[in-house]
């Protein structure tokens, strides 16, 4: 336990560690018991207590066949939908840690934890969690809380949670439309989710019977205490950039783009581009381009 100042550790792992180490082979029913008069606080339920205590990210590859990777972050207390990107590449460590920053600047902080999975890709995600904290909340060790946390995908429940729900409202329907109209229709499923009142949980020690932008907003009302520390956005706006800036999750050149967007505004009058539309745009500007 000494070796694990984290508490990271639970019984069947201490058991079978001390078998390796020590050559000692102990029941996992002792080893518990012994970890519970050690550090009976280390066996007390985990929960998150406010906004920003934790956000949960996680890549969705079901569409990626097709060119769509996702990847997104939820808040774990209120299961408020921070950021859902598509993205030309979600497997690429330098375009998740842009967006991972991109967020941080956008609330002007970073989480007390994020948690992950253990793909490869976050290893610049886990260093940029690291270095933040080091650098601006010294007082928090990463030796007392770790601030970036790697879990099988099974256990990163809250992210995990919410692929399927997007799947079904708006995976399968993705496949038959054009691209351009993806993010727009993302942006308008997350607002969609973020502001749906989920049922009554009453077994559920996170907020129920509300929507996630209620909680989120409100949290001191539902009990909840803002855990986001603050950070400075100039700072990280410039790491932003050194890792690549927004080139890292476009999926044209920014000549294309500017090009693409004056026929749209300019010729075809700014319509309201939807994931049923798209392909009917697409047509009329393709011979402007």
């Amino acid at each position: 336990m000494a070796k694990d100042p984290n508490g990271q550790r639970g019984p069947r792992i201490i058991k079978e560690r001390i078998a390796l180490d020590q050559g000692i082979h102990l029941t996992r029913l002792y080893v518990e018991n012994t970890m519970r008069a050690q550090d009976p606080e280390g066996f007390h339920v985990l929960i998150c207590i406010g906004p920003h205590q934790e956000w949960s990210g996680d890549g969705h590859d079901k569409l990626a066949g097709i060119g769509f990777p996702i990847w997104g972050v939820r808040d774990v207390w209120s299961g408020k939908w921070l950021g859902l990107w598509v993205v030309p590449n979600n497997r690429l460590k330098d375009s998740i840690a842009y967006l991972f920053l991109k967020l941080v600047h956008e609330y002007g902080g970073i989480p007390v934890q994020m948690t992950t999975d253990c793909g490869s890709e976050l290893v610049s995600v886990y260093g940029f969690a690291n270095a933040l904290r080091e650098a601006f909340v010294s007082d928090l060790p990463i030796e007392e809380l770790a601030a970036h946390r790697f879990l099988q995908s099974i256990h990163n429940i809250t992210i995990e949670r919410g692929w399927l729900p997007l799947r079904l409202e708006w995976g399968e329907n993705v496949k038959i439309f054009w691209d351009a109209g993806s993010t727009t229709e993302l942006d308008h499923l997350r607002d969609a989710f973020n502001n749906h009142r989920v049922r009554k949980d009453r077994g559920k020690a996170l907020p129920s019977s509300l929507a996630p932008n209620v909680s989120f907003s409100l949290y001191e009302k539902y009990g909840g205490e803002n855990g986001l520390l603050p950070v400075d956005c100039t700072i990280v706006k410039q790491l932003m950039e050194n890792i690549g800036g927004e080139d890292l999750i476009r999926f044209v050149s920014r000549d294309y783009a500017a090009k693409a967007q004056a026929v749209f505004v300019d010729q075809l009058g700014n319509p309201k581009l939807t994931m049923t539309n798209v392909w009917d745009i697409f047509q009329e500007m393709l011979p402007c381009i």
